[in-house]
């Protein structure tokens, strides 16, 4: 062999023994490594090491889970949309009642209006006598009827029953008026009590204080634009049952949220329909996740759980939709623009607005006449004044705007 291919032999030897020893101190760092890391884990509790290896594999496996989530997410996403529309169309399916509304009409048919002057009386005894006992008002004005007035409706039907009941009787006097008046009282309190309690087992609700299903009862006598009460929270609260059902909420809070939700409009008092109905339930020590229910169904309080959330939507629902309230609309906008005058009547009122159906008036006031402390007083006088004129269900709320500006500006 040539010396040159000797020497090239030679340097390749070399070459390869460099990178053996090369390699051979990578893996002696490794080994040191790993003994390292033994020294440590022998260190550790059998507890400790445990807790590291859970660890170590919660870490990589959080990745994956949380990989997991996000594909769900953007699933639920997709569809949320779609599966929100089949609840609430099914929800309103099993809401449907099977019967038609029954509006109560306060008016006395008769066939002889000879009758009129008997109610009349001697100077107008009976009439009045009438009126203080039931506490309404009697139109004899339009032939073949006679017309009662009150706005409540309880009342109303008192009225109208002990009046058929004089009319057959024909003894139309002071004592006789007030004896029918006060049998009739006991008699439509019995048919309250009876229709409470209709009502709370058609919700599939039981053994209620007897007193709370008399005040139910009065749903039969009470509406809202045109919308009977007893068939408005019958509606409500099956489909809000069916919404809780669900998405996975207690079924039996929203059913008595919903069956509770308007009982302040039959209670008389000062206040909206809500305060009234929640003092109302905290009487008769109802549970506050109900009550909370009727708190907010109209938003007055911040949602605090998923059934007033489901009692607020059900709600909706079951009053916004055609065809479920009714009122004459020249009767309407005549109310409205009779609280605007009312309004307008005051001095330093400049304009005047009614919004929320007449159960808001706003009222602008000029700066120059009334003060803060002034605007204060007329608001409260405004909405008194007005709750009188116009016998508004509810609580009137009156907002008044007094803003003053000041502007300067210079010409160059």
């Amino acid at each position: 062999m040539a010396q040159q291919d000797l020497v090239a032999l030679e340097k390749k030897l070399l070459e390869k023994e460099e990178r053996l020893d090369a390699e051979k101190q990578k893996i002696e760092g490794l080994r040191d490594k790993l003994e390292e890391q033994l020294e440590k884990v022998s260190s550790l509790t059998p507890q400790e090491a445990r807790d590291e290896l859970l660890a170590l594999v919660e870490g990589k496996e959080a990745k994956a889970a949380a990989k997991i989530i996000k594909i769900k997410e953007e699933e639920a996403k997709a569809t949320a949309d779609k599966k929100a529309q089949e609840i609430l169309v099914d929800s309103m399916r099993h809401g449907a009642l099977s019967y038609i509304p029954e509006y109560t009409l306060s008016i006395v048919k008769i066939t002889d209006e000879d009758v009129k002057g008997r109610i009349i009386g001697k100077e107008g005894r009976n009439i009045r006598a009438f009126e203080q006992a039931t506490g309404v008002d009697v139109d004899l004005d339009e032939e073949g009827v006679i017309r009662l007035s009150s706005f409540d409706q309880v009342r109303r039907e008192i009225a109208r029953r002990s009046l058929d009941k004089l009319i057959k009787d024909t003894r139309i006097q002071p004592f006789r008026i007030e004896e029918i008046v006060s049998q009739t009282k006991e008699e439509v309190d019995k048919v309250m009590f009876d229709e409470g309690e209709k009502l709370a087992h058609e919700a599939g609700v039981f053994n209620l204080q007897k007193d709370l299903l008399s005040v139910l009862g009065r749903f039969k006598f009470r509406t809202s634009f045109g919308q009977n009460l007893v068939v408005h929270t019958l509606e409500l609260t099956k489909i809000g049952m069916h919404i809780a059902a669900e998405v996975g909420a207690d079924v039996n809070v929203v059913r008595l949220g919903c069956l509770f939700h308007d009982i302040g409009k039959v209670v008389e008092g000062e206040g909206s329909h809500v305060k009234l109905g929640v003092d109302l339930l905290k009487k008769f020590n109802i549970p506050q996740p109900i009550v909370d229910c009727v708190a907010q169904h109209h938003e007055d309080e911040p949602f605090t759980s998923v059934e007033s959330v489901i009692v607020h939507i059900a709600d909706q629902i079951s009053g916004a939709r055609p065809g479920a309230r009714y009122e004459d609309i020249e009767e309407y906008g005549k109310r409205l623009t009779q609280m605007e005058e009312i309004a307008k009547k005051f001095d330093g009122v400049e304009d005047a607005y009614a919004f929320e159906a007449g159960r808001e008036l706003r009222v602008i006031i000029n700066p120059g006449v009334l003060n803060d402390e002034e605007t204060t007083v007329l608001a409260a006088k405004i909405r008194d004044e007005v709750s009188k004129a116009l016998a508004v269900p509810g609580e009137v709320k009156v907002t008044a705007i007094r803003e003053f500006r000041a502007v300067s500006s210079e010409s160059s």
